[in-house]
């Protein structure tokens, strides 16, 4: 199995990083592939809005990281990304990351609805925030996180097969 890893947080070696380590381990044998990306250390440019990549299924900006990632997309077959949570949501980086892949994960109809691009892939979501449980559940703390993850990844076509929460974490 081809697995892509995309960690959102800007510590390496912080929270997320560690329950994506952890988890990997799961999955290390000579049958899966693994690519791992620390999204902050990716440079690409922001999406601009254009839209042009819904038609084209390529985003018009230069080549960049996000045009890596984006082919990594496409030869995965699950994904796992792993996100701190800052006020309530992934952060910025991996949330502009998204915007730029709107190219290889859905398409629209002729009448303006989405269409995945994606489907029949596994998905893993990770998330943690420093509130700790069961507050994190009760202020929707880490639920804001996951459920802008999962609109994103369902309307790819991808499945959810795991949502780990991190709770209580400095």
């Amino acid at each position: 199995m081809n697995i892509l890893v995309l960690n959102g947080s800007p510590h390496e070696n912080g929270n997320v990083g560690n329950a994506i380590k952890n988890l990997l381990l799961k999955y290390d044998s000579d049958e899966n592939e693994i690519v791992y990306h620390n999204v902050h250390e990716l440079n690409f440019d922001f999406c601009r809005g254009c839209m042009a990549c819904r038609k084209s299924g390529t985003c018009v900006l230069k080549d960049d990281g996000a045009h890596k990632i984006a082919g990594e997309i496409n030869w995965c077959d699950m994904l796992i990304v792993g996100t701190p949570v800052y006020w309530g949501n992934m952060s910025g980086k991996l949330k502009s990351l998204f915007d730029r892949l709107v190219g290889v994960l859905m398409t629209e109809s002729s009448r303006g609805i989405p269409k995945p691009l994606q489907k029949g892939k596994k998905a893993i979501i990770i998330t943690s925030c420093r509130t700790p449980f069961p507050f994190n559940c009760i202020f929707g703390q880490s639920a804001g996180a996951e459920r802008a993850l999962k609109e994103i990844l369902n309307y790819s076509g991808f499945r959810i097969a795991q949502k780990i929460r991190l709770a209580g974490k400095k």
